[in-house]
């Protein structure tokens, strides 16, 4: 990207209305202005470029960004240390096995023990119903009342790398990646896309991916499908989210229980699996109680349900159906593989290899989209700090 293009891209950003992100949260797409996740998209995009023009990003000399993982991660995990390191933050992983929770910290203790001198905490808890999304509120809670008591000299601002209802990151670099794949966000109406399940040989998949698509994609004019078996529903809010979204863009949100349906004249693929919410929410209570025999009980019955539908997988002959045979394939990943990463799974080896490249490119995003939450968190005139890097030209690498 040249200096001319960034600079226009500075230009847009400067028009938009994103001053509700300065010191303030990312919590789920549906809760920000269409102006908030275009500034969100500009400013991904304007670091992306800099980064390419190899002009040094770092808007802090030093800093802390802190990550607590509560479920195993490899692109989020990486995306978030990156685009810390891209801004210039240190990056701290809170293990919660080592550190003093498991004797009995409490979230509002170690909200505040950790964030001395922290200017981002990114929190990944997706794992259970009704609680991923809620624990990322009490840390927000706790680090705003240190604030306010003196405790903290700056409050941290809290970016959600996934929990039990959205996956902001990953659906906002989807979007990003969708953008530029069709050639801008004002080509986008009226395109197809089908999020469909897909059949995995494992069970407890979170919903938060086909959830933050349908919540998001709903907001550009686009026809959204969501695919499924029956049984296999998401949170019944999330739709009405994108059932409001659609209704404000022209677009359309439906649901159907054949994948089939789904593919035929689609622009955009994403079949992923995902655990029915009924389900996850049992799960939740199981745990709660402690029952594990409970749990291998209804893992073991998620399993043979899963198993019911093996059919429900990406195959060259679904792609053929898609709009000139040429949808845009599109995963969070790691995907199930048939015949490579398991026996039979999402999708066919055919279709994921043809589809490597610009699977990665996909991911490649996340990191420019988180160092964009933080920037517009972060700095009070986000536009004129990135003009002012742009004209000083400071090389990342000499």
């Amino acid at each position: 990207m040249d200096k001319i293009r960034i600079r226009k891209l500075i230009s847009n950003l400067a028009k938009r209305d994103y001053r509700r992100m300065y010191m303030n949260d990312f919590f789920l797409t549906w809760e920000k202005t269409d102006d908030e996740i275009a500034a969100t998209f500009l400013v991904a995009e304007i670091l992306r470029g800099l980064r390419e023009a190899n002009i040094s990003c770092r808007m802090f000399d030093s800093g802390l960004g802190i990550s607590l993982f509560r479920d195993n991660s490899t692109r989020t995990r990486f995306s978030f240390a990156s685009a810390c390191n891209l801004l210039g933050l240190e990056v701290q992983d809170l293990d919660e096995g080592k550190s003093q929770i498991a004797h009995g910290e409490t979230v509002r203790e170690t909200a505040n023990m950790i964030s001395f001198m922290a200017d981002v905490i990114g929190i990944r808890d997706d794992m259970y119903i009704g609680k991923g999304n809620a624990y990322m509120h009490t840390v927000s809670e706790a680090v705003q009342e240190g604030y306010r008591d003196g405790v903290l000299e700056q409050r941290p601002t809290l970016v959600n790398l996934q929990c039990d209802i959205d996956h902001p990151t990953q659906c906002m670099a989807d979007m990003l990646h969708i953008i530029n794949h069709f050639g801008g966000v004002e080509k986008l109406k009226g395109k197809k896309i089908a999020m469909s399940w897909a059949y995995s040989p494992s069970y407890g998949k979170p919903l938060s991916v086909p959830q933050g698509v349908i919540g998001l994609m709903t907001r550009f004019g686009m026809d959204v499908v969501l695919a499924h078996p029956e049984g296999y529903e998401v949170m019944g809010g999330v739709e009405e989210v994108a059932r409001r979204n659609a209704a404000a863009t022209g677009g359309s949100f439906a649901r159907t229980n054949d994948m089939a349906e789904a593919f035929a004249g689609a622009d955009i693929v994403y079949p992923k699996s995902w655990a029915p919410f009924a389900a996850m929410q049992q799960r939740t209570d199981l745990y709660g109680a402690g029952d594990m025999d409970g749990i291998k009980k209804l893992e073991k019955e998620l399993l043979a349900q899963n198993a019911n539908h093996k059919d429900w997988e990406c195959t060259e002959a679904l792609m053929a159906s898609t709009r000139n045979g040429e949808a845009l394939y599109m995963h969070c990943l790691p995907a199930d593989i048939s015949g490579v990463s398991c026996a039979e799974g999402e999708v066919a080896a055919s279709v994921f290899d043809r589809y490597r490249v610009p699977l990665y490119k996909e991911a490649s995003y996340k990191p420019y989209i988180i160092a964009a939450m933080i920037t517009l968190a972060r700095k009070r005139n986000p536009a004129d700090l990135l003009l002012d890097l742009l004209e000083k030209g400071g090389q990342r690498c000499l």
